[in-house]
């Protein structure tokens, strides 16, 4: 499986994306959703933590629901992963932290889902999705890593990082093949 992972990545790589008009230079789409807060330099990375909840339909799962909604939400581009961007600890994830970073995307929040058990299966029952990874652009959910890979390789990923103010980096790459 991993192996079939590695070669669509490489394959969707070079791929030559459709043009964009107007995405790098010039001004920048607004985003759908303001940020309370801009995200920093570099990579973020945030770890679960603690957090009240627990039992099912009690007043910890609407705990864990604000707090999730809080998560999802502090980014343009949130993943839940298994390890970190750094160190990813399964191929789905790893593919994910590759993706996002063949598109020139560094600033994002990702979760360790390894550290909280209470966010590893809190994120599945938010968005009522079995598996990790999983990827929410601007508060909403994306979908897994198969989901983020068919963008990839359909060029839809450029489009909603676009919407999301965020010029992809294989749109400056085919402008350096093209000279």
């Amino acid at each position: 499986m991993y192996s079939l992972i590695r070669a669509a990545l490489r394959s969707a790589a070079r791929r030559p994306l459709g043009p964009s008009p107007g995405c790098c230079p010039g001004p920048q789409p607004a985003p759908r959703r303001w940020l309370a807060e801009g995200p920093g330099p570099g990579p973020v990375v945030t770890g679960g933590g603690g957090g009240g909840g627990g039992g099912h339909g009690g007043p910890g799962d609407e705990e864990l629901r604000r707090r999730l909604d809080g998560l999802v939400r502090k980014h343009k581009v949130v993943v839940f992963i298994k390890g970190t961007p750094a160190q990813p600890m399964c191929g789905f994830s790893n593919a994910v932290v590759q993706i996002l970073r063949m598109h020139g995307v560094q600033q994002y929040g990702a979760y360790n889902v390894l550290e909280d058990q209470e966010i590893r299966q809190g994120i599945k029952n938010y968005s009522n999705w079995p598996t990790i990874p999983q990827i929410y652009f601007d508060g909403e959910f994306v979908g897994g890593c198969d989901i983020l890979l068919q963008m990839h390789q359909n060029g839809d990923l450029v489009e909603e990082l676009k919407k999301l103010g965020i010029c992809s980096a294989l749109l400056d790459t085919e402008k350096e093949d093209a000279k």
